[in-house]
């Protein structure tokens, strides 16, 4: 699949040529952050860190929190690896640094190990200093300790003359267990294809914003479909995961998709069809991905209105409960709860909601009984709730935390706070 690049200069996008010459300035990271990712995750690679001149750190953290990143640039030590491990980075790679005693110290399945080669020979320092040895040399020096290789052909950096196929199957399996994604002038949706079928993965920056290659184009180019019309299934799922129905795409409709981050599907009746149009019900595209056999998509996208279905459902196997449907409903309820209900006095009377969540986390905490643990444990869950909706704050939110956290490397000792009084 496609990795598409930010490379990072002075605060600013940019495509170098051969790993040295500025040939093209992009302007401002973030949106092409926000565009790029909803194919999946995004290389973020700090030029200025890996050339010894100053950072880009605190733009970078800015783009952990907007995409999937794998950072790298710079990275030379286990503290500032798992630094970035704990900022939200889903990986992190390593090009002069990778070696056996520093990757030991790191979580394997978040590491990738870079390895810049110009005629095959492995380069380091920012592309500047040879080292004599081959990429294989490297993999299997490596493979035991990354999760994923990031092979670079420098010569071919930004050159849109396309990339070494011809080496691909046998730095596939050099590499092990790791895989492989594949940088430095790959152009065509054939390349990030032919990439795909040899088990690699396309890294790919300049193509992209040059226009040479869509990004549609280069996320579709390895899938594939039995269906006489080409379509592939693509499940519509909201914000937590749940499926909404099923609808159909094509290269057409994905291209519309990315290009207005909304969900617009291929009707097989109707055509382009963007969800939403004429009922209001429409929705953002916040992630597409494509399934293990590249036959089948999922859209992840932000619905509204009364939900997915044309008979006013949330689903089109009807409303679901839980969590993110009790969330929903408090939401609404902000604005239009009765007077004189539970929900409008918790909402306009904060004193009482702090006095309820510090009440039933109490009574949560000496329960025992499993039964009573759950219906406590529901207790402090819709008071919680309630302190969501009041402040704006989405369930997704804490979601988007509590993955945050499970990414971290460092953990706090989890005491309790002293009490006063």
């Amino acid at each position: 699949m496609i990795v598409p690049s930010i490379d990072l200069m002075d605060g600013q996008a940019v495509q170098l040529v051969g790993g040295k010459d500025k040939a093209l300035d992009a302007g401002d990271p973030l949106p092409l952050a926000e565009r790029f990712g909803v194919v999946g995750e995004i290389a973020v690679i700090d030029l200025d860190a890996a050339l010894g001149r100053g950072d880009n750190r605190a733009l970078v953290e800015s783009l952990c929190r907007v995409a999937r990143c794998r950072v790298g640039g710079g990275i030379r030590d286990v503290a500032t690896a798992i630094r970035w491990l704990d900022a939200g980075a889903e990986r992190i790679i390593l090009g002069t640094a990778a070696r056996p005693e520093l990757l030991r110290e790191l979580p394997r399945e978040r590491v990738i190990a870079a390895l810049d080669a110009v005629d095959d020979e492995v380069v380091v320092e920012g592309w500047r200093t040879k080292t004599g040895a081959r990429i294989e040399d490297r993999m299997a020096e490596l493979r035991a300790y990354v999760s994923g290789f990031l092979v670079t052909f420098v010569e071919r950096e930004g050159r849109l003359g396309g990339t070494r196929l011809d080496r691909v199957a046998t730095l596939v399996a050099a590499a092990g267990d790791a895989r492989v994604t594949i940088a430095g002038g790959v152009t065509t949706a054939d390349e990030v294809r032919a990439l795909d079928r040899l088990g690699a993965d396309a890294q790919v920056g300049m193509a992209l914003y040059t226009g040479r290659l869509e990004l549609a184009d280069a996320f579709a180019a390895p899938l594939n479909s039995d269906r006489a019309d080409g379509l592939w299934a693509t499940v519509v799922a909201d914000e937590h995961g749940r499926a909404l129905g099923l609808a159909w795409s094509d290269t057409e409709s994905l291209r519309e998709a990315l290009r207005t981050r909304r969900g617009v599907y291929r009707s097989r009746t109707r055509g382009l069809w963007v969800k939403g149009e004429s009922s209001g019900a429409t929705q953002d595209l916040l992630r597409v991905d494509a399934d293990c056999d590249r036959d089948a998509l999922r859209f992840v996208v932000r619905q509204r209105g009364p939900g997915f279905c044309h008979e006013d459902t949330w689903t089109c196997w009807g409303d679901l409960g839980g969590l993110p449907s009790l969330a929903r409903r408090l939401a609404a309820r902000v604005a239009d709860a009765p007077a004189g209900s539970y929900t409008r006095r918790l909402i306009d009377d904060p004193a009482l909601l702090r006095a309820k969540l510090i009440e039933e986390a109490a009574e949560l905490a000496d329960a025992r009984d499993p039964a009573h643990v759950a219906a406590e444990a529901a207790d402090v869950v819709y008071f919680a709730l309630v302190a969501l909706a009041r402040a704006g704050a989405p369930l997704t939110a804490v979601e988007a935390e509590l993955d945050r956290r499970s990414r971290k490397v460092t953990r706090r000792p989890g005491d309790a706070k002293p009490q006063s009084g």
